[in-house]
Protein backbone atom coordinates (compact mmCIF):
# COMPACT_ATOMS: atom_id res chain seq x y z
CA UNK A 1 0.00 0.00 0.00
CA UNK A 2 2.98 2.67 0.90
CA UNK A 3 4.45 1.12 -2.44
CA UNK A 4 1.92 2.17 -4.45
CA UNK A 5 0.99 5.51 -2.82
CA UNK A 6 4.68 6.84 -3.46
CA UNK A 7 4.37 5.15 -7.07
CA UNK A 8 1.45 7.49 -7.24
CA UNK A 9 3.21 10.58 -5.67
CA UNK A 10 6.63 10.18 -7.99
CA UNK A 11 4.24 10.55 -11.11
CA UNK A 12 2.48 13.56 -10.03
CA UNK A 13 5.87 15.17 -8.89
CA UNK A 14 7.27 13.69 -12.84
CA UNK A 15 4.23 15.42 -14.51
CA UNK A 16 4.54 18.71 -11.89
CA UNK A 17 7.72 18.88 -13.60
CA UNK A 18 7.44 18.20 -16.65
CA UNK A 19 4.90 20.77 -17.06
CA UNK A 20 6.99 23.05 -15.57
CA UNK A 21 9.80 22.45 -17.52
CA UNK A 22 8.16 22.72 -21.13
CA UNK A 23 6.07 26.25 -19.97
CA UNK A 24 9.81 27.39 -19.05
CA UNK A 25 10.81 26.61 -23.09
CA UNK A 26 7.48 27.78 -24.13
CA UNK A 27 8.54 31.62 -22.49
CA UNK A 28 12.20 30.98 -23.55
CA UNK A 29 10.97 30.01 -27.11
CA UNK A 30 7.52 33.10 -27.53
CA UNK A 31 9.06 36.01 -25.34
CA UNK A 32 13.29 36.28 -25.17
CA UNK A 33 14.80 33.82 -27.45
CA UNK A 34 15.32 36.47 -30.20
CA UNK A 35 17.49 38.32 -27.55
CA UNK A 36 19.65 35.80 -26.87
CA UNK A 37 20.55 34.96 -30.65
CA UNK A 38 22.83 36.82 -31.83
CA UNK A 39 23.62 38.60 -35.16
CA UNK A 40 20.18 37.78 -35.70
CA UNK A 41 18.81 41.54 -36.28
CA UNK A 42 17.05 42.30 -39.77
CA UNK A 43 19.71 43.79 -42.30
CA UNK A 44 18.94 46.62 -44.29
CA UNK A 45 20.35 47.29 -47.51
CA UNK A 46 21.14 50.68 -48.70
CA UNK A 47 18.64 51.21 -52.21
CA UNK A 48 20.49 52.53 -54.82
CA UNK A 49 19.19 54.88 -57.99
CA UNK A 50 19.40 53.48 -61.59
CA UNK A 51 23.16 54.50 -62.42
CA UNK A 52 24.71 56.10 -64.34
CA UNK A 53 22.83 59.45 -64.14
CA UNK A 54 21.59 60.76 -67.56
CA UNK A 55 19.62 62.59 -69.63
CA UNK A 56 15.97 61.73 -69.89
CA UNK A 57 14.77 60.88 -73.23
CA UNK A 58 13.72 64.34 -74.25
CA UNK A 59 17.31 66.15 -73.73
CA UNK A 60 17.37 68.01 -70.38
CA UNK A 61 18.77 67.16 -67.06
CA UNK A 62 17.19 69.46 -64.43
CA UNK A 63 18.86 69.94 -61.06
CA UNK A 64 17.35 70.83 -57.48
CA UNK A 65 20.00 72.73 -55.90
CA UNK A 66 18.92 72.73 -52.15
CA UNK A 67 21.66 75.15 -49.62
CA UNK A 68 21.39 75.88 -46.35
CA UNK A 69 18.50 73.82 -44.75
CA UNK A 70 19.64 74.48 -41.09
CA UNK A 71 17.49 71.27 -40.06
CA UNK A 72 17.83 70.85 -36.05
CA UNK A 73 15.64 68.64 -34.30
CA UNK A 74 12.26 69.01 -36.07
CA UNK A 75 9.06 69.80 -34.90
CA UNK A 76 10.50 71.21 -31.48
CA UNK A 77 12.81 73.79 -33.90
CA UNK A 78 11.80 76.83 -34.08
CA UNK A 79 11.91 79.06 -37.27
CA UNK A 80 14.26 82.44 -37.84
CA UNK A 81 13.20 85.43 -39.53
CA UNK A 82 9.89 85.22 -40.41
CA UNK A 83 6.69 87.41 -39.95
CA UNK A 84 5.02 87.67 -36.46
CA UNK A 85 2.22 85.93 -38.59
CA UNK A 86 4.15 83.20 -39.38
CA UNK A 87 5.97 82.15 -36.35
CA UNK A 88 3.32 80.38 -34.60
CA UNK A 89 3.73 76.79 -35.59
CA UNK A 90 6.77 77.39 -37.75
CA UNK A 91 9.15 74.71 -37.22
CA UNK A 92 12.21 72.89 -39.20
CA UNK A 93 9.13 70.89 -40.84
CA UNK A 94 8.73 73.69 -42.79
CA UNK A 95 12.03 73.36 -44.66
CA UNK A 96 11.13 69.37 -45.37
CA UNK A 97 7.51 70.55 -46.62
CA UNK A 98 9.11 72.85 -49.25
CA UNK A 99 11.59 70.56 -50.26
CA UNK A 100 8.76 68.17 -51.05
CA UNK A 101 6.74 70.98 -52.82
CA UNK A 102 9.84 71.26 -54.70
CA UNK A 103 10.15 67.65 -55.99
CA UNK A 104 6.27 67.61 -56.45
CA UNK A 105 6.65 71.18 -58.63
CA UNK A 106 9.98 70.29 -60.68
CA UNK A 107 10.45 66.90 -61.36
CA UNK A 108 14.35 67.21 -60.81
CA UNK A 109 16.03 64.60 -62.03
CA UNK A 110 19.05 65.27 -59.49
CA UNK A 111 19.15 67.16 -56.25
CA UNK A 112 21.80 68.95 -55.18
CA UNK A 113 22.42 69.81 -51.49
CA UNK A 114 25.00 72.21 -51.30
CA UNK A 115 26.04 72.33 -47.36
CA UNK A 116 24.92 73.47 -44.01
CA UNK A 117 22.53 70.45 -44.36
CA UNK A 118 21.87 70.64 -40.48
CA UNK A 119 22.54 73.45 -37.82
CA UNK A 120 25.57 71.28 -35.31
CA UNK A 121 24.18 73.82 -32.59
CA UNK A 122 20.64 73.09 -32.65
CA UNK A 123 20.85 69.37 -33.50
CA UNK A 124 21.29 66.39 -30.55
CA UNK A 125 21.75 63.89 -32.83
CA UNK A 126 23.56 64.61 -35.97
CA UNK A 127 22.88 61.09 -37.65
CA UNK A 128 18.97 61.37 -36.61
CA UNK A 129 18.75 65.01 -37.96
CA UNK A 130 20.23 63.98 -41.40
CA UNK A 131 17.88 61.48 -41.64
CA UNK A 132 14.89 63.57 -41.29
CA UNK A 133 16.25 66.55 -43.17
CA UNK A 134 16.70 64.29 -46.16
CA UNK A 135 13.52 62.26 -45.82
CA UNK A 136 11.88 64.00 -48.46
CA UNK A 137 14.36 63.02 -51.27
CA UNK A 138 14.73 59.78 -49.86
CA UNK A 139 11.03 59.33 -50.39
CA UNK A 140 10.93 60.76 -54.16
CA UNK A 141 13.71 57.90 -54.99
CA UNK A 142 15.50 60.29 -57.26
CA UNK A 143 19.28 60.53 -57.21
CA UNK A 144 20.55 63.17 -54.66
CA UNK A 145 24.43 64.32 -53.77
CA UNK A 146 25.31 66.45 -50.75
CA UNK A 147 28.95 68.32 -49.75
CA UNK A 148 29.13 70.22 -45.89
CA UNK A 149 29.21 72.84 -44.95
CA UNK A 150 30.65 75.12 -42.07
CA UNK A 151 28.25 74.27 -39.35
CA UNK A 152 27.55 70.53 -40.32
CA UNK A 153 30.22 69.33 -38.13
CA UNK A 154 28.83 70.75 -35.11
CA UNK A 155 26.73 68.48 -33.66
CA UNK A 156 27.64 64.78 -32.84
CA UNK A 157 30.02 63.49 -35.97
CA UNK A 158 32.92 64.64 -37.62
CA UNK A 159 33.20 65.81 -41.21
CA UNK A 160 34.08 62.14 -42.27
CA UNK A 161 32.05 60.27 -39.89
CA UNK A 162 28.90 62.61 -41.59
CA UNK A 163 30.29 62.33 -45.19
CA UNK A 164 30.44 58.55 -44.69
CA UNK A 165 26.66 58.13 -43.71
CA UNK A 166 25.25 60.50 -46.16
CA UNK A 167 27.01 58.03 -49.25
CA UNK A 168 25.25 54.96 -47.47
CA UNK A 169 22.04 56.51 -47.53
CA UNK A 170 19.39 55.65 -49.53
CA UNK A 171 19.51 56.63 -53.10
CA UNK A 172 22.90 58.97 -52.39
CA UNK A 173 25.37 58.91 -54.74
CA UNK A 174 27.41 61.00 -52.92
CA UNK A 175 30.83 59.76 -51.87
CA UNK A 176 33.55 60.70 -49.03
CA UNK A 177 36.68 61.43 -51.70
CA UNK A 178 37.85 59.89 -55.01
CA UNK A 179 39.16 56.86 -54.84
CA UNK A 180 41.63 57.21 -57.06
CA UNK A 181 44.26 60.08 -58.43
CA UNK A 182 43.91 61.11 -61.72
CA UNK A 183 47.28 62.16 -62.30
CA UNK A 184 48.49 58.98 -61.65
CA UNK A 185 49.40 56.78 -64.34
CA UNK A 186 46.83 54.61 -65.71
CA UNK A 187 48.93 51.26 -65.21
CA UNK A 188 49.43 52.14 -61.38
CA UNK A 189 46.38 54.45 -60.05
CA UNK A 190 47.47 55.37 -56.33
CA UNK A 191 44.78 56.27 -53.94
CA UNK A 192 43.90 60.52 -54.03
CA UNK A 193 45.32 62.76 -50.46
CA UNK A 194 43.22 65.30 -50.72
CA UNK A 195 41.91 67.70 -47.86
CA UNK A 196 38.60 67.50 -46.79
CA UNK A 197 35.53 65.07 -47.17
CA UNK A 198 32.93 65.05 -49.59
CA UNK A 199 35.72 65.46 -53.00
CA UNK A 200 34.17 63.98 -56.05
CA UNK A 201 32.96 64.15 -59.53
CA UNK A 202 29.63 62.29 -60.72
CA UNK A 203 29.18 62.08 -65.11
CA UNK A 204 25.95 62.14 -66.67
CA UNK A 205 25.20 60.24 -69.79
CA UNK A 206 23.52 60.96 -72.70
CA UNK A 207 19.68 59.69 -73.17
CA UNK A 208 18.99 56.18 -73.02
CA UNK A 209 19.26 54.39 -76.36
CA UNK A 210 20.43 57.12 -78.41
CA UNK A 211 24.54 57.13 -79.25
CA UNK A 212 25.05 59.27 -76.56
CA UNK A 213 23.94 56.73 -74.15
CA UNK A 214 27.37 55.34 -73.00
CA UNK A 215 28.98 58.43 -73.06
CA UNK A 216 29.81 61.21 -70.39
CA UNK A 217 28.18 64.77 -71.68
CA UNK A 218 27.98 66.53 -68.65
CA UNK A 219 29.73 66.32 -65.69
CA UNK A 220 29.46 67.53 -61.56
CA UNK A 221 31.96 68.37 -59.51
CA UNK A 222 31.61 68.69 -55.73
CA UNK A 223 34.16 70.07 -53.30
CA UNK A 224 34.61 70.25 -49.71
CA UNK A 225 35.40 74.36 -49.09
CA UNK A 226 35.56 73.57 -45.19
CA UNK A 227 34.33 75.05 -41.80
CA UNK A 228 36.92 77.01 -39.92
CA UNK A 229 40.29 77.85 -39.72
CA UNK A 230 42.84 80.28 -38.38
CA UNK A 231 45.41 81.97 -40.00
CA UNK A 232 48.21 84.01 -38.82
CA UNK A 233 46.12 84.69 -35.31
CA UNK A 234 42.78 84.99 -37.41
CA UNK A 235 39.63 83.24 -37.29
CA UNK A 236 38.19 82.36 -41.05
CA UNK A 237 36.19 80.43 -43.23
CA UNK A 238 37.84 77.46 -44.45
CA UNK A 239 39.37 77.56 -48.42
CA UNK A 240 39.39 74.94 -51.13
CA UNK A 241 42.88 73.72 -51.02
CA UNK A 242 45.75 72.92 -53.29
CA UNK A 243 45.75 69.27 -53.13
CA UNK A 244 41.76 69.60 -54.46
CA UNK A 245 42.54 71.62 -57.24
CA UNK A 246 45.28 69.39 -58.40
CA UNK A 247 42.38 66.70 -58.46
CA UNK A 248 40.29 68.92 -60.52
CA UNK A 249 42.90 69.62 -62.71
CA UNK A 250 43.43 65.77 -63.11
CA UNK A 251 39.70 65.08 -63.87
CA UNK A 252 38.78 67.87 -65.99
CA UNK A 253 42.28 66.58 -68.36
CA UNK A 254 41.09 62.96 -67.74
CA UNK A 255 38.14 63.84 -69.40
CA UNK A 256 39.30 65.72 -72.13
CA UNK A 257 41.96 63.12 -73.62
CA UNK A 258 38.52 60.01 -73.04
CA UNK A 259 36.93 62.88 -75.50
CA UNK A 260 39.64 62.83 -77.88
CA UNK A 261 39.97 58.86 -77.79
CA UNK A 262 36.17 58.00 -78.58
CA UNK A 263 36.28 56.34 -81.85
CA UNK A 264 32.23 56.28 -81.77
CA UNK A 265 31.37 56.84 -85.92
CA UNK A 266 27.83 58.22 -84.57
CA UNK A 267 29.14 60.40 -82.47
CA UNK A 268 31.73 62.26 -85.15
CA UNK A 269 29.58 65.62 -85.11
CA UNK A 270 29.27 65.83 -81.44
CA UNK A 271 33.12 65.36 -81.24
CA UNK A 272 33.69 67.91 -83.46
CA UNK A 273 31.76 70.57 -82.13
CA UNK A 274 32.17 69.86 -78.51
CA UNK A 275 36.48 70.47 -77.65
CA UNK A 276 35.10 69.85 -73.98
CA UNK A 277 32.56 68.03 -71.80
CA UNK A 278 30.75 70.95 -69.85
CA UNK A 279 31.48 70.80 -66.27
CA UNK A 280 29.05 72.42 -63.68
CA UNK A 281 30.90 72.98 -59.69
CA UNK A 282 29.34 72.50 -56.07
CA UNK A 283 30.58 73.78 -53.07
CA UNK A 284 29.32 75.91 -49.83
CA UNK A 285 31.87 78.71 -49.10
CA UNK A 286 31.96 81.60 -51.53
CA UNK A 287 35.21 82.40 -53.46
CA UNK A 288 36.56 86.01 -52.93
CA UNK A 289 36.17 87.19 -56.21
CA UNK A 290 32.73 87.26 -55.68
CA UNK A 291 32.87 90.39 -54.01
CA UNK A 292 33.75 91.88 -57.45
CA UNK A 293 30.08 91.34 -58.05
CA UNK A 294 29.17 94.30 -56.21
CA UNK A 295 29.97 96.84 -59.13
CA UNK A 296 28.77 94.25 -61.81
CA UNK A 297 25.45 93.75 -63.67
CA UNK A 298 23.69 90.52 -61.93
CA UNK A 299 20.64 88.64 -61.86
CA UNK A 300 19.28 88.85 -58.35
CA UNK A 301 19.62 90.35 -55.40
CA UNK A 302 23.43 91.13 -53.48
CA UNK A 303 21.66 91.60 -50.23
CA UNK A 304 24.56 90.69 -47.74
CA UNK A 305 28.77 90.73 -47.66
CA UNK A 306 30.53 88.04 -49.09
CA UNK A 307 31.01 85.49 -46.22
CA UNK A 308 34.57 83.99 -47.29
CA UNK A 309 37.78 82.94 -46.54
CA UNK A 310 40.78 85.53 -45.91
CA UNK A 311 42.96 83.21 -47.94
CA UNK A 312 42.16 83.10 -51.95
CA UNK A 313 43.98 79.63 -53.17
CA UNK A 314 43.19 80.45 -56.85
CA UNK A 315 39.66 78.45 -57.11
CA UNK A 316 38.63 81.19 -60.16
CA UNK A 317 42.38 80.67 -62.12
CA UNK A 318 41.48 76.65 -62.13
CA UNK A 319 38.55 76.56 -63.67
CA UNK A 320 39.46 79.14 -65.98
CA UNK A 321 42.85 77.06 -66.62
CA UNK A 322 40.58 74.19 -67.05
CA UNK A 323 37.71 75.46 -69.57
CA UNK A 324 35.53 73.30 -68.93
CA UNK A 325 33.31 74.75 -65.73
CA UNK A 326 30.23 76.74 -66.87
CA UNK A 327 29.15 77.55 -63.60
CA UNK A 328 29.67 77.30 -59.99
CA UNK A 329 26.45 76.96 -57.52
CA UNK A 330 27.24 78.22 -53.68
CA UNK A 331 25.57 78.47 -50.68
CA UNK A 332 26.72 80.13 -47.46
CA UNK A 333 25.28 83.72 -47.53
CA UNK A 334 21.57 82.87 -47.56
CA UNK A 335 19.98 86.41 -48.68
CA UNK A 336 22.34 86.25 -51.85
CA UNK A 337 20.81 84.59 -54.14
CA UNK A 338 22.01 86.21 -57.32
CA UNK A 339 24.09 84.80 -60.41
CA UNK A 340 27.19 87.01 -61.93
CA UNK A 341 29.84 86.51 -64.72
CA UNK A 342 33.30 86.35 -63.17
CA UNK A 343 36.18 85.72 -66.33
CA UNK A 344 33.21 83.89 -68.24
CA UNK A 345 31.92 82.05 -65.57
CA UNK A 346 28.78 81.89 -63.26
CA UNK A 347 28.88 82.15 -59.91
CA UNK A 348 25.26 81.46 -58.42
CA UNK A 349 23.83 81.52 -54.72
CA UNK A 350 21.22 78.72 -54.26
CA UNK A 351 19.05 81.58 -51.70
CA UNK A 352 18.65 79.57 -48.41
CA UNK A 353 15.74 77.09 -48.01
CA UNK A 354 16.24 76.63 -44.21
CA UNK A 355 13.78 77.87 -41.71
CA UNK A 356 15.77 77.56 -38.60
CA UNK A 357 18.33 79.60 -40.83
CA UNK A 358 18.85 82.95 -41.18
CA UNK A 359 16.89 84.83 -43.34
CA UNK A 360 14.93 88.46 -43.87
CA UNK A 361 11.13 88.25 -42.42
CA UNK A 362 8.41 88.94 -45.54
CA UNK A 363 11.53 87.46 -48.10
CA UNK A 364 10.91 83.66 -48.58
CA UNK A 365 12.89 81.04 -48.07
CA UNK A 366 13.79 79.70 -51.83
CA UNK A 367 16.01 77.23 -53.68
CA UNK A 368 17.44 76.82 -57.30
CA UNK A 369 16.98 75.25 -60.55
CA UNK A 370 19.40 74.39 -62.67
CA UNK A 371 18.66 72.65 -66.68
CA UNK A 372 21.37 71.64 -68.97
CA UNK A 373 19.94 71.00 -72.46
CA UNK A 374 21.41 68.94 -75.40
CA UNK A 375 21.25 70.08 -79.19
CA UNK A 376 20.12 68.30 -82.02
CA UNK A 377 22.21 67.41 -84.98
CA UNK A 378 20.54 66.32 -88.49
CA UNK A 379 20.28 62.92 -87.47
CA UNK A 380 20.69 63.03 -83.42
CA UNK A 381 21.43 64.49 -80.16
CA UNK A 382 25.33 66.16 -80.84
CA UNK A 383 25.93 67.15 -76.73
CA UNK A 384 24.64 70.12 -74.27
CA UNK A 385 23.69 72.97 -76.07
CA UNK A 386 22.47 75.22 -73.49
CA UNK A 387 22.48 75.78 -69.48
CA UNK A 388 19.53 77.39 -67.67
CA UNK A 389 18.49 78.36 -64.17
CA UNK A 390 15.60 80.48 -62.25
CA UNK A 391 14.56 79.86 -58.74
CA UNK A 392 11.36 78.62 -56.86
CA UNK A 393 9.93 80.23 -53.55
CA UNK A 394 8.18 79.09 -50.62
CA UNK A 395 4.85 81.34 -51.53
CA UNK A 396 1.79 80.35 -52.26
CA UNK A 397 2.20 80.04 -55.98
CA UNK A 398 5.53 78.75 -55.49
CA UNK A 399 6.88 81.63 -57.82
CA UNK A 400 9.26 81.04 -60.88
CA UNK A 401 11.47 83.78 -60.94
CA UNK A 402 15.09 85.36 -62.25
CA UNK A 403 14.97 82.81 -65.01
CA UNK A 404 18.10 83.40 -67.57
CA UNK A 405 20.59 81.46 -69.28
CA UNK A 406 24.15 81.17 -68.19
CA UNK A 407 25.65 79.38 -70.77
CA UNK A 408 25.10 79.23 -74.65
CA UNK A 409 27.02 76.84 -77.18
CA UNK A 410 26.06 79.11 -79.70
CA UNK A 411 27.29 82.38 -78.27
Amino acid sequence: MESSVRETLNIRFTFVYLTLLFAILYLLQTLISHRLILGCQSVTLKKNPPLPLRFSSDGKFKILQVADMHFGNGLVTRCRDVLPSEFDGCSDLNTTRFLRRLIDEERPDFVAFTGDNIFGTSAADAAESLFKVFSPVMESRLPWAAILGNHDQESSMTREELMTLISLMDYSVSQINPAEDPSSPANGRMAVDIDGFGNYDLRVNGPPGSHLANSTVLNLYFLDSGDRATVNGFRTYGWIKESQLRWLRGVSQGLKEKKKDSNQPAAAEFITRRAETPSLAFFHIPVPEIRQLYYKEIVGQFQEGVACSAVNSGVLQTFVAMGDVKAVFIGHDHTNDFCGNLDGIWFCYGGGIGYHGYGRAGWPRRARIIVAELGKGEKAWIGVERIKTWKRLDDEKMSKIDEQVLWDWNS
